[in-house]
């Protein structure tokens, strides 16, 4: 019997459940050696923002004591990958390296180059799904091309045939017998410390396998079944909150899908509109992956590209109060408050950010991505980027340039009571829900009676919605006439 160990190479896969690369690896008999390379350079511009490298530590300690529960030890190391994967494998005699593939440019790119790397030590690297549903690579148009329309991709990947069933988590991992030096995660410098800013994700989430698998089951319970009119109303828990723990891999998409299908069959049906919706969505993340594997430049470049032409504006004082949830516009500031305090942001409160960035303040999207890059604890460089042009205009199956978001308008219809706002507002939670997403409209003894002066207890609007949407409109003008011009 082959005693050889096997490097298994965690990845965006912090979990032991539906682990395909680890399964495969203890399915041989063969000892195993579970291991974590953090690269720094690997990445490129796109190295994990403050939030992310928060709750990569927590995920990290959470799967190093489930591990360590079945009778093995996850190796910590630092440095880049392609030696770290040496070094180890000769000092354990390894001659396999399972992993589960990604597909960012970039690791796309690490896996091609670790393959060349690998091979001259008689070391194999053995990649596995596991990340998404269905490979991009698989999912094609009749003629052959990557789609580029959401509708027709889900129609497709439905035809597809069903999602791999997850796999069980083990029991126990048959441990590597050699000690191996292995790094320290505190010393890896992963949370904040000068000052700790993290009090509010520490109260919000429980990173890790178990946590991830709680949040799961208390969507499944309490928002499964009214999901699809629920998911826009930021003053309900009615979305599933499951984005950080699906792109750190502490739960598998295929999780999603079953779990919740076997649910709603518990429940009703499979029918259900709530699971429809819910499937809806995991693909959508699968959309998102689909455009960034077939084009590679889309966290930098507009996917239309006519949108080159886009007259954008520098504006630091304007991007500013924008970040800090200061623009005078409580659903927007709302938003950007709580995207600062938790790491997470209501997604029909992003798309209304999102759209005053770019639209009523002309600010270029990619200022926006990288801001959410920093802050959000599910960044997530395919959904990031694809989500930021699909608001723009400028992306693949993109909303309608000329659809722009009125921040008082949604506030209204999504937060009629004002919950949301007063708890991310607090400054104007006092103002009657007629002038709470529109507190310059008040008049001076209703601001006065509910402790609000504008300008000084809380900002007046920064720019005015019907002249920003007009000059948004007209620099869309811009794009259009650049675009007639280069065509023939």
């Amino acid at each position: 019997m082959n005693s050889t160990p096997i490097i298994v190479w965690f990845r965006q896969d912090l979990r032991l459940a539906d682990q395909r690369a680890l399964s495969a690896a203890l399915a041989t008999g063969r000892p195993v050696l579970p291991l974590y390379v953090l690269d720094d350079a690997a990445a490129g511009n796109w190295q994990p923002g403050a939030a992310s490298r928060w709750w990569l530590h927590h995920s990290l300690t959470s799967l190093a004591k489930d591990i360590s529960d079945l009778g093995a030890r996850i190796v910590l190391r630092r440095g880049d990958t392609g030696v770290q994967l040496a070094q180890v494998a000769a000092q354990t005699g390894a001659t396999a390296v399972y992993c589960s593939h990604c597909y960012e440019p970039w690791a796309a790119q690490q896996e091609t180059a670790l393959k060349e790397t690998l091979a001259p030590f008689n070391i194999e690297l053995k990649r596995f799904a596991g990340t998404l549903l269905k490979d991009p690579q698989a999912i094609r148009t009749k003629a052959g091309d990557p789609f580029k329309v959401y509708t027709p991709y889900w129609n497709a990947l439905n035809a597809s045939g069903a999602p791999a069933q997850p796999l069980p988590a083990p029991k126990a991992i048959k441990s590597v017998r050699t000690r191996i030096d292995s790094g320290k995660l505190a010393d890896w410098a992963l949370l904040p410390s000068r000052p700790d800013w993290a009090g509010g994700m520490r109260d919000a989430w429980q990173p890790g396998e178990a946590g991830a698998q709680a949040n799961l089951e208390r969507f499944l319970d309490d928002a499964l079944a009214d999901y699809s009119d629920l998911r826009n109303r930021p003053d309900k828990t009615g979305t599933s909150r499951l984005s950080p723990h699906l792109h750190f891999g502490e739960i598998s998409p295929h999780q999603c899908w079953f779990a919740s299908a076997s649910r709603a069959a518990a429940d009703g049906g499979p029918s259900d509109k709530g699971l429809e919706t819910f499937h809806k969505e995991l693909v959508w993340r699968e959309f998102s992956y689909n455009l960034l594997a077939h084009w590679p430049s889309l966290p930098e470049q507009p996917f239309r590209k006519e949108f080159a032409a886009f007259p954008w504006s520098a504006n630091a004082q304007a991007l500013k109060a924008w970040q800090r949830g200061a623009t005078g516009y409580p659903m927007v500031d709302a938003g950007m408050r709580e995207l600062w305090h938790t790491g997470w942001m209501h997604n029909r409160v992003r798309m209304v950010a999102a759209s005053f960035l770019i639209k009523h303040l002309l600010i270029p999207w990619q200022q926006g991505e990288a801001w959410f890059w920093d802050t959000l604890v599910d960044a997530d460089l395919a959904s990031n980027a694809a989500s930021w042009q699909w608001v723009a205009g400028s992306g693949a199956d993109a909303a309608p340039y000329f659809r722009i978001f009125n921040p008082v308008t949604q506030g209204e219809t999504f937060d009629a009571e004002g919950c949301y706002v007063r708890r991310w507002v607090p400054e104007i939670a006092n103002l009657p829900n007629a002038y709470l997403h529109a507190p310059w409209t008040a008049p001076p003894a209703i601001l006065s009676a509910a402790g609000v002066t504008l300008g000084i207890t809380y900002p007046a609007p920064i720019i005015d919605h019907g002249f920003a949407r007009q000059r948004a409109l007209a620099g869309y003008e811009t794009v259009k006439a650049a675009n007639a011009a280069r065509t023939p």
